[in-house]
């Protein structure tokens, strides 16, 4: 197995270099993690302890302590940190349905993490030592694993979509990736840390984002809005959770002591950090002209008591004086500090093992092969909707008895997106060497003409991108408002041009880049394929060029419904499930949660439950091969609801069937139902019976029907 080769950081090599020749017991890695943390934690005055407990934490020189920010970024890749590989954004990965591919590529990310880290270390050694600087850390704030709700929320494309089962295992596996640190692992080092963000209940409006109280019910707080989270504490050593901007039921969530106490702490008993959000602190009691905001505490003072004197141990923002204040004032006690620095200092220093030149676990994304590429992931993120027959065209990629025979496709490309570089890269992301655009990849596999007449077959590379939605964006356009979307549709200029080119007679290609469903009408629908694209990173070009020849036919799923207009959804700022996500959705959608073609066709039969081993087993049969050799990957299995309050149906497995036959472990955590009376999720009944649908999509046409036995608790 391959690994990467890191320095010596900040506890390891950083404390020689900053303090004189004295040693401290901290300073001797051959002590356990926590023996280590107590001596340091005895030597730190009350101001220096308080100084750790904000994200920029300075170097303490007379301990050898250098300086270090918790606020890094790895969404899709090392963020914001310079020239750094660029994957496909979250949603695209969730439509993989892949997670160990998932897993694969965070462990690459990593990897370049911590060889960043190591590179800037040693260009300027001093500064790394005396100044935090943000952004060139291994603590990454990374996933989102909150539901998008709904596709008019611009930051779902962070997020692994709509679905509580498929954004706990993507969330899962990029935290397994990213720490590298599974069931066997030692609990005394991490590759990287990761980050579930954001507690709870966050997604949108983002132009109300520092005022916005999410009222929601007991029921769909627990159904929807917290099993990811619940799901990935239990299954991980996840060091770090970010409480988000909003208020929960009229509490802040950082100042929410239900949400951190209670559940975080005492159900799922996490022990890791609580981070705030950056300076979402100040919502709480700034009085601010310009941005509105929760003005729920009287004090910066007392809103930092609030978070303190509860469950934060980290808060990202600038409000050590008021923290001062809290403690000075009798709010928190030392010995709540030192709770807090513990946790701090623990990560900190399982972050920083020395294990010679190279860290204990980290790892290449593959052994005995060749890594995982950018262009595979994203072709792999594809997810075609519609193809009448005109795809897979005629490339120039040479065959194994040379070129292929049939002339290369003459391809007139238009569309928005059909040159631009950023679109792929989403937000969040670090600096690729190159982009490929669409443009580029196409000019590479086949004849681009530039008038439509000459051309056999049309590609409009249409949809949005991510200067019209994310995160808090300063737009305010027909269609679009502070980074979220006023409307889902096609964008009408879009449409307006698809209508001039259908006229042309020639087969016409769509394809979607977006970060979310959008709706389309009858127009769009008209076209001969439509391929849904995302934002798929710095190879997205090539990616989508070899998939449109039939070279890649690794097309993936929704990991969201498709709605057929604004209309179908309920008001944006509405947080209740009713008739939102496939989940709920009692309407036909445009296209359904879990949906998307091949170039070959397939369907599932001879669907058996093994109650042993609580596995799902059936085989994948294959009705048209695909041209490109490649098999079909993901079956997906249904729990059918029988509670009229509750969910129709809900993912609750998954699994690949590209050898024939598939196997899909059914996690009794994922039958559990809410009981009204009790105000928790609980298990059935052993041996209730339990309507399965198991098959290629959301949709029961696709699906083959089998009842199992509840499992025995």
């Amino acid at each position: 197995m391959k690994k990467c080769l890191v320095s010596l950081l900040f506890f390891a090599c950083g404390m020689c270099l900053t303090v004189a020749a004295q040693t401290f017991p901290f300073q001797d890695t051959t002590l356990s993690v926590s023996s280590r943390v107590e001596d340091l934690l005895s030597r730190l005055t009350l101001d220096e302890k308080l100084s750790l407990m904000q994200h920029r934490n300075p170097a303490i020189p007379t301990l050898g302590l250098p300086a270090y920010s918790w606020w890094n970024e790895a969404l899709h890749g090392v963020g914001r940190n310079g020239l750094a590989t660029v994957w496909p954004m979250p949603i695209a990965l969730a439509a993989t349905f892949q997670p160990s591919l998932v897993e694969e590529v965070f462990q690459q990310v990593a990897c370049e993490a911590r060889r960043k880290y190591h590179e800037a270390y040693h260009a300027d050694s001093s500064k790394a030592s005396v100044e935090p600087t943000d952004y060139v850390g291994v603590s990454f704030f990374t996933p989102n694993i909150n539901i998008f709700r709904d596709p008019r929320w611009g930051r779902g494309m962070e997020t692994y979509g709509e679905d509580p089962y498929l954004t706990a295992r993507m969330g899962l596996a990029c935290v397994a990736g990213l720490q590298q640190d599974g069931p066997n692992s030692s609990r005394e080092s991490l590759v990287t840390a990761a980050c579930l963000k954001h507690l709870a209940v966050h997604s949108g409006p983002e132009g109300q984002r520092h005022e916005f109280d999410a009222r929601v019910s007991p029921r769909d707080l627990w159904t929807t809005y917290l099993p990811a989270f619940e799901y990935i504490i239990r299954h991980s050593d996840v060091q770090q959770v970010m409480c988000g901007y909003n208020r929960l039921n009229g509490e802040p969530c950082c100042t929410h002591r239900h949400l951190l106490m209670d559940i975080l702490r005492h159900q799922w008993h996490y022990d890791g950090l609580v981070v705030t959000d950056c300076w979402a602190l100040n919502d709480c009691w700034e009085r601010d002209t310009v941005i509105p905001r929760h003005r729920t505490h009287a004090t910066a003072a007392l809103a930092s008591a609030a978070a303190f004197g509860n469950e934060v141990d980290l808060e990202c923002g600038s409000g050590l004086e008021a923290l001062r204040t809290a403690v000075d004032s009798g709010y928190i006690s030392e010995e709540k500090v030192n709770e807090h620095v513990r946790r701090i200092l623990t990560t900190r220093m399982r972050l920083t093992m020395p294990m010679g030149n190279a860290h204990p676990r980290q790892r290449s994304a593959t052994a005995g092969s060749e890594p995982l590429t950018p262009e595979e992931v994203a072709a792999a993120s594809l997810v075609l909707l519609h193809n009448d027959g005109v795809l897979p065209l005629h490339g120039n990629t040479p065959s194994a008895t040379g070129p292929t025979p049939q002339a290369t496709t003459r391809i007139y490309l238009a569309g928005p997106n059909a040159e631009d570089t950023l679109m792929p890269l989403g937000n969040y992301n670090g600096t690729p060497a190159h982009t490929v655009s669409i443009r580029e990849g196409l000019a590479t596999l086949f004849t681009l003409v530039d008038n439509p007449r000459r051309a056999d077959v049309i590609v409009y590379a249409g949809g949005i991108n991510p200067q019209l939605e994310g995160e808090e964006l300063p737009v305010d356009i027909p269609g679009f408002y502070k980074g979220d979307r006023t409307r889902i549709e096609l964008p009408d200029i879009q449409v307006r041009e698809l209508k001039k080119l259908r006229r042309r007679h020639k087969p016409v290609v769509l394809l979607l880049c977006s970060g979310s469903a959008i709706a389309l009408d009858k127009t769009a629908l008209g076209c001969d394929a439509i391929v849904a694209c995302w934002y798929g990173g710095e190879a997205m070009g090539s990616a989508v060029a070899k998939a449109l020849a039939g070279d890649y036919d690794l097309f993936g799923r929704l990991p969201v419904t498709f709605y057929k207009s604004t209309r179908q959804l309920p008001p944006f700022d509405d947080y209740g499930m009713d008739c939102r996500t496939y989940r709920y959705l009692t309407d036909e959608p445009l296209y359904p949660f879990g949906y998307g073609l091949n170039y070959g066709s397939y369907h599932v039969e001879d669907i058996v439950y093994d109650t042993a081993s609580r596995t799902l087993h059936g085989r994948v049969v294959t009705d048209r091969p695909s041209p490109a050799g490649h098999m079909f990957r993901t079956v997906q299995a249904y729990l059918v609801g029988d509670d009229p309050q509750g969910p129709r149906k809900t993912l609750i497995g998954i699994g690949n069937g590209s050898s024939g036959h598939v196997a899909i472990p059914i996690d009794p955590f994922w039958l559990r139902q809410y009981n009204e009376s009790t105000g928790a999720m609980e298990h059935p009944r052993a041996n209730t019976p339990l309507r399965l649908l198991v098959g290629l999509s959301s949709r029961e046409q696709d699906c083959q029907e089998i009842i199992i036995p509840a499992p025995a608790q």
